[in-house]
């Protein structure tokens, strides 16, 4: 039951400066919040009188900082609820749209140093600015506009300005030392497609799909079922998931990947949430599971899954798939063999839902017209059939990270990860342990850490 204030009349609350926003802050989390219950001030019972929620409110003039402050042990169990001045931003990140100049990047920390990162290219996306100036998958760059990298200023430099130049570096053991060539790069408005390669490929009696998949984003769900579609009209007798640089996006589409992937289990358990307990209660039984489909239903498209009927699935991993991309891990596991190549994943198994200062929160019908402030907080957790997820990361079934000196082009057999996986098809033997010498180095983070999404896993609340 929500307490009174949730629902109160705000002729009865005293806004000063920036306290309405904190106000619809509070609410949302006192209602949604995954982990309402371990935070005091977010108790139903915290505020005996609207003069002490009142005062609490206007204590506070800056709304990100009022937010934090609420948020169960930040950083270190809740690392992924965020708040946004803007929720057209908000959306436009969930849509894949973003100010970007095509560069796909990891950050690196140098061999030996706890400061001093370096960057390294993962891959260009089409028609935009890097695209343009030849930038390559496997370009590594030290400097942006004349200043080294380090991991107090890299925001400023890559993150913070529509255009920056890279001066790029040779590797150089993971010392790098720049090299005199730079490349000036600007920002734009783009949308990126995250189905950004699908080929076959042939080796012996297999025929051997590639689908590289950077992002589970609803509004290409259809081109998604599309290329689908053409691994299976090429006849592919295995396919390799490429999720590792995915961080995650819509539950609903990553629904979708696993059904096109099977095909065999159309009505049957996918998922099982769990809501913070107040707002699990007001639930029936079967909203809080999800099911394997065979339509793509998503608001925007209605069309027949193409489905694969597979019962065994090649995924490639790093430390950067997260949220959805171990949703699809998790859940597939119960029902087919998923074997897994690369490195650990990131260890995210909640998911949240986007927050509107309006009456019922989740929808932007009544909006509160006086700010756009929109918030994702954790809302819940999801498990596999078996009541099973992985809180600290998916070990990979056989452990073979990139090597930043030697990446090959993505989608080909130069790429040394996807020849690893493909060999694991074609032998079936996991083979000798990857030579230690190249794990030294740690990734720091990435162009995709600096979107609002980020690792996000966003659901949707079954009315």
């Amino acid at each position: 039951m929500l307490v009174f204030l949730v629902s109160c009349d705000k002729k009865e609350l005293h806004f000063e400066s920036n306290a309405e926003v904190n106000h619809f802050i509070w609410r949302g989390l006192n209602s949604f919040y995954f982990w309402q219950e371990q935070v005091t001030n977010l108790s139903d019972v915290r505020f005996p009188s609207n003069s002490e929620y009142n005062a609490f409110l206007n204590s506070e003039n800056d709304n990100n900082s009022f937010f934090d402050n609420l948020l169960y042990q930040k950083e270190v169990v809740d690392k992924w609820s965020w708040i946004v001045e803007d929720y057209v931003d908000l959306e436009n990140s969930l849509k894949a749209i973003s100010m970007h100049n095509g560069m796909e990047f990891g950050l690196v920390y140098e061999k030996n140093s706890t400061t001093d990162i370096f960057g390294y290219v993962r891959y260009v996306l089409p028609n935009t600015d890097a695209a343009s100036k030849n930038i390559e998958r496997g370009m590594v760059f030290k400097e942006i506009n004349g200043t080294p990298l380090t991991v107090t200023n890299y925001i400023d430099l890559l993150f913070s300005n529509s255009s920056y130049t890279i001066h790029l570096a040779d590797y150089n053991n993971g010392n790098p030392i720049t090299n005199g060539n730079t490349i000036a790069l600007t920002k734009n408005q783009h949308q990126e497609n995250p189905v950004f390669k699908s080929n076959v490929i042939n080796q012996g009696a297999k025929k051997i799909g590639y689908l590289m998949y950077n992002s589970f984003t609803t509004s290409f769900d259809d081109e998604l079922n599309t290329a689908i579609l053409n691994l299976k009209t090429q006849g592919i007798t295995d396919l390799i998931l490429d999720l590792r640089y995915n961080s995650g996006g819509s539950v609903r589409s990553a629904i979708y990947v696993s059904s096109m992937i099977t095909g065999q289990f159309t009505g049957q358990l996918f998922a099982k949430k769990y809501w913070n307990s107040k707002f699990q209660s007001r639930f029936d039984s079967q909203d809080l599971v999800d099911h394997f489909t065979d339509k793509i239903n998503n608001g925007i498209v209605q069309e027949p899954i193409n489905s694969l009927h597979l019962n065994e699935v090649y995924i490639i991993t790093t430390r950067s798939s997260a949220s959805a991309s171990e949703l699809v891990i998790n859940c597939l596991k119960p029902y087919i063999d998923v074997k897994t190549i690369g490195t650990k994943t990131t260890g995210k198994y909640v998911g949240s839902i986007t927050l509107y200062d309006s009456p019922d929160l989740y929808n932007k019908t009544g909006i509160n017209p006086n700010h756009n402030w929109a918030m994702q907080p954790i809302t819940v957790e999801y498990k596999n059939k078996l009541d099973i997820n992985d809180k600290d990361g998916f070990d990979p079934d056989i452990l073979f990270a990139e090597e930043y000196n030697n990446l090959g082009v993505l989608g080909e057999l130069s790429d040394p990860l996807l020849q690893r996986t493909i060999t694991y098809i074609t032998t079936g033997a996991k083979g000798k342990p990857q030579k230690q010498n190249i794990f030294p180095l740690n990734e720091f983070s990435s162009s995709r850490m600096a979107l609002p999404t980020r690792d996000n896993m966003y659901a949707e609340i079954k009315n």
